[in-house]
């Protein structure tokens, strides 16, 4: 649905982007994070041409945006919605006369126009508050109406530029929520561009991580939570799934390794998603190999409808049997990562 083919993006002596390659496929939800100024805001805006690259080409749903001239690139425009992080909506108009400006601006005949506006906010749960003005409604509603006002020219491809930054959870969880279910009951794709790596987690299929203008990972965003590459991806999980083990851990390991000396003993950390989190696989290598396991840390979690979990375990026994165990949970698919230096 979306090519980007060696996008470049420069704002004087400034570069925000630096030969990004990137595909979307159709009726997936795809995020883009990275933190403030790695160029994600840039990115998205390339998708449309409200910013056009230095280089490279912008191809949606098989045309090359780069290549078209002003009058079929506003027509090609009206296919791409947008969502802003702060709404922009006109105070003057109503609910409803918001929705319906991108309509009024194609040229709509009026009737339409009023049956696609109450289409529009009964889809947002609006449908009661037509003739409120901004002011008059909460964060969580205005954006819901620039939903519906991004919606309203059937849009092939939806940009959602950090929507969701300026509301509180509860009402982030809500709009993640309605972004999701518009993407399944429509088929509609959606890029999401944000710095939260709980937005990934909650709604998308497959995320690309943004760092200095360049991609610097990328993939289905189960694999990029259980076994992330690159240092940026690793501390915007941090956030939501910590690595790094707390002090008064670390000290009950070190009391753990003075009970029993002669065996050998190592903290390992364990990643694992999808159906091998449900298995009973810490239990199985106890039984098998005859080792201690203590698990010390860690949280089980959900990622767009998959368990996942993320555990540091202090396994002690025989050399061969430890070996023997880490060996049996790396072939069931768990991620087995030693950590240096626990004493």
């Amino acid at each position: 649905m979306i090519q980007l083919q060696g996008i470049t993006q420069a704002y004087g002596a400034h570069v925000a982007l630096r030969g990004v390659d990137l595909e979307v496929a159709p009726g997936e939800v795809f995020g883009i994070i990275g933190r403030s100024g790695a160029g994600k805001s840039s990115l998205v805006r390339t998708i449309n041409l409200l910013n056009r690259p230095k280089a490279g080409k912008v191809i949606v749903a098989g045309r090359e945006l780069t290549a078209l001239a002003d009058a079929p690139l506003r027509a090609a425009r009206r296919e791409i919605g947008l969502i802003f992080q702060h709404f922009n909506l006109l105070s003057s108009r109503t609910v409803a006369q918001n929705v319906a400006l991108p309509l009024e601006l194609a040229g709509v005949a009026p009737a339409e126009i009023g049956r696609r506006v109450a289409e529009l906010l009964d889809l947002v749960g609006l449908a009661g508050m037509r003739d409120r003005y901004p002011a008059q409604i909460s964060g969580g509603q205005k954006q819901r109406v620039g939903i519906a006002r991004a919606l309203a020219n059937r849009p092939k491809v939806l940009l959602s530029d950090e929507a969701t930054s300026a509301l509180d959870p509860e009402t982030t969880r809500s709009i993640l929520g309605l972004l999701r279910q518009i993407n399944r009951e429509f088929g509609l794709t959606i890029v999401l561009i944000t710095h939260q790596m709980q937005v990934i987690k909650q709604v998308a299929d497959r995320v690309a991580v943004i760092d200095a203008g360049r991609i610097v990972e990328q993939g289905p965003v189960i694999e990029v939570f259980t076994r992330p590459q690159h240092a940026v991806t690793r501390s915007l999980i941090e956030e939501i799934v910590p690595q790094a083990l707390p002090g008064s851990v670390l000290a009950r390991i070190r009391a753990l390794m003075t009970e029993r000396p002669a065996q050998d003993s190592r903290l390992l950390r364990l990643a694992f998603a999808g159906h091998g989190a449900d298995r009973p696989l810490l239990s199985d290598v106890i039984r098998d190999h005859g080792i201690d396991l203590s698990i010390v840390h860690g949280q089980v979690d959900e990622v767009q409808g998959q368990p996942f979990g993320s555990l540091a375990v202090f396994a002690r026994g025989a050399r061969d049997k430890l070996n023997a165990a880490t060996a049996q949970l790396r072939g069931a698919g768990v991620l087995v990562e030693e950590v240096p230096h626990a004493g």
